[in-house]
């Protein structure tokens, strides 16, 4: 750990400067089609200083609110997850998204779970999904181009095409790996990274059978800054369900702070116990 890197810990910045894209707030919000959030959730996660908006392409509050946003839509961000790997599919699916939002443009778009080789040959093959979206990116349609893997090291192989602007990448206390495998390349190449399942689909917040004698695992809050202490990490996605968990999540932002190098340990210890425990995803 550099001196750097150690101060970044103690003092986290809350927002970071993403190219082609703008300033951005560290914690992002996002939806699942599991997950419920209404208009004016969205409403109050942006007053509190929420910018980045994740878009999980089912209708739900978080498209309600982008619809509505009206000149509210320059002060935020909107990502989506873009699941088209032919050309003709991606000019359906982001003329799709473009009128499912009532926007003219998404700042970030994000190839959604390439797992193989096989999978990004033919996003960018001659009749590829990437001819569209880079189309769409150089007429300022789309602004961001990235990449949602669980596979790390593919994710950071593909860094080298220089055809992607971003990362997606899970990272959280008890899924490490990233550390070693993404974010060296990922700061070397100056590509922001957004983590999801940082609370590790809740199971960091419960206790295991090898917890030492005294330890709470803390609430939520503390997982997110957790991962936002990690400076590679340019966005820290929290998808709560509901208005009591979304306000769980912005006591982030209410009291913004780092963790001591006493505290960032313990929770590193917690999560290997999480990931000993809970098994079945490397």
């Amino acid at each position: 750990m550099t001196v750097n890197e150690a101060g970044f810990r103690r003092d986290p910045s809350r927002m970071v400067h993403w190219p082609n894209v703008g300033e951005v707030c560290r914690l992002g919000l996002a939806t699942r089609g599991n997950t419920g959030l209404a208009p004016e959730d969205i409403d109050q996660a942006v007053s509190s200083g929420v910018n980045y908006l994740n878009w999980c392409g089912h209708s739900d509050g978080m498209q309600e609110w982008i619809r509505q946003a009206g000149t509210r839509r320059g002060d935020v961000h909107v990502a989506v997850q873009f699941s088209a790997r032919t050309a003709l599919e991606a000019e359906r699916e982001l003329q799709g998204c473009l009128d499912d939002l009532k926007t003219d443009y998404v700042d970030v778009l994000t190839y959604y779970y390439v797992e193989s080789e096989r999978e990004w040959d033919e996003l960018v093959g001659r009749d590829g999904a990437a001819r569209v979206i880079e189309d769409a990116r150089a007429s300022g349609m789309v602004r961001s181009i990235g990449l949602t893997s669980h596979q790390r090291s593919l994710a950071a192989e593909l860094i080298a095409t220089e055809r992607l602007d971003n990362l997606m990448i899970r990272y959280n206390a008890a899924h490490r790996g990233a550390e070693r495998d993404v974010f060296p390349e990922t700061d070397r190449a100056g590509l922001p990274v957004v983590a999801f399942t940082c609370q590790r689909w809740g199971e960091l917040v419960r206790p295991t059978p090898d917890d030492p004698p005294g330890f709470r695992p803390p609430a939520a809050p503390e997982w997110y800054r957790w991962v936002l202490c990690q400076s590679a990490v340019a966005v820290a996605l929290a998808a709560p369900n509901g208005s009591a968990e979304l306000e769980q999540t912005l006591e982030v932002l209410r009291d913004w702070k780092g963790q001591d190098d006493r505290w960032y340990q313990q929770l590193c210890e917690h999560g290997t116990r999480v990931y000993r425990h809970g098994g079945g995803f490397p």
